[in-house]
């Protein structure tokens, strides 16, 4: 059995990443799904969120948080950014955990935690690899801009910044997958470990 966490910076593509692994047969456990989980509409940790940045951050009838006026606040406000990780961390790493041993306990070969913040948040210390999804902060800021329309090339470099260099996260990892280039070349990389590991 492997644990790898699954990390690199916003808009590398590492949910593609994650997909091909999938594929593969892995077990996922995305840190993305489980935040959008716990931080669902009367959940503790939303009503928390919600009493800390106030009614500004939901949407126009008031019914749920406005993920983008939420992002906004956090990714030009370090202190702000902080609060965010401290009224969602602890959750999302207990449901980490615990599908982390329901995986093991049903003898699932390779489980993949699936995280942005993997070392920021001491996920590391549950896995026995670290695999980085590396990119060029240009292909990032091009491909965060695609993705989310309406964002400015200040806003997309201040969500990059927010994040741990990718220069540090090399210190940490075991293996690096080259995300610059196209799908084809990733899936070959994806291939050749899964034939190291498996």
């Amino acid at each position: 059995m492997t644990v790898v966490g699954l990390t690199g910076g916003i808009a590398s593509g590492k949910s593609t990443v994650s997909s091909l692994l999938k594929d593969k047969g892995a077990a996922i456990i995305d840190a993305d799904e489980i935040a959008k989980e716990i931080m669902s509409k009367g959940k503790p940790v939303w009503i928390n969120v919600v009493n800390h940045f106030g009614e500004q951050i939901l949407n126009d009838d008031k019914s749920d948080i406005d993920r983008k006026k939420l992002a906004d606040i956090v990714f030009s406000d370090r202190i702000q950014l902080e609060a965010l990780n401290s009224l969602t961390h602890p959750e999302i790493l207990k449901e980490i955990k615990k599908q982390l041993e329901n995986y093991k306990k049903a003898g699932r070969k390779v489980i993949v935690i699936d995280a942005a913040l993997l070392l920021e948040s001491g996920l590391d210390a549950l896995v026995d690899e670290v695999w980085l999804v590396a990119v060029d902060e240009k292909t990032q800021i091009k491909r965060l801009i695609m993705r989310e329309k309406d964002m400015a090339h200040a806003q997309a470099l201040n969500r990059i910044k927010s994040q741990m260099p990718l220069k540090e996260k090399l210190k940490y990892a075991n293996r690096v997958i080259d995300n610059n280039a196209g799908i084809e070349e990733t899936r070959e990389q994806i291939d050749e470990i899964w034939r190291e590991i498996s």
